[in-house]
């Protein structure tokens, strides 16, 4: 089956590549044709055992969809703070930590209220996988240790885990595959 859609995929590219009125242009008596082709990501057919499967997946789709962006969005910002704290003393660092804090919290308060706890763990999942750091070293970077474990503390008491770490490769390779079809507008 999969050697079947690699055969269709092939061919459809050679049949783009072979229309000229894509794109020509002439030199010298020569045609070149030039395509732009997207990538295509072809996974094997997902067999659910059960409805509690299929409605997972599609529960974490849902999830993936709804935060890739703000993962995105946040790394950035943090990106940014680091550079702007870099360059601060101690002191001007608290004042303008505090009032981006203020904000960061204006601007994205009601989108995070409205999310479920599945979509608030799916974020800490696809911001440590964007950052590459937990949220429990961003809280401990940019708050404190203490700030770190009282939050660390309250998650735990909602059965999470601020220290949890992404895993492309082992528990979280649905995620990544859901992220790959996302990110290339296939999903």
């Amino acid at each position: 089956m999969l050697e079947h859609v690699r055969y269709i995929l092939i061919c459809a590219c050679m049949l783009v590549i072979c229309t000229p009125q894509l794109c020509a242009q002439e030199a010298e008596n020569d045609t070149l044709y030039g395509a732009i082709l997207h990538e295509v990501y072809c996974y094997a057919p997902l067999k659910f055992k059960n409805k509690q499967q299929e409605r997972f997946y599609w529960r974490t789709v849902r999830d993936v969809k709804k935060t890739l962006p703000y993962a995105k969005r946040i790394n950035l910002a943090i990106i940014e703070a680091e550079d702007t704290l870099a360059q601060m003393t101690p002191k001007d660092r608290r004042r303008w930590w505090r009032k981006r804090e203020r904000e960061l919290f204006r601007e994205y308060e009601d989108d995070f209220r409205g999310m479920t706890a599945s979509q608030g763990r799916m974020l800490m999942l696809l911001l440590d996988r964007e950052s590459d750091r937990t949220s429990y070293e961003l809280i401990k970077t940019f708050k404190s240790k203490f700030a770190a474990d009282f939050w660390q503390f309250i998650a735990k008491l909602f059965k999470n885990d601020l220290k949890e770490e992404y895993d492309a490769k082992d528990k979280d390779r649905i995620i990544e595959r859901i992220i790959t079809l996302v990110e290339a507008e296939q999903l």
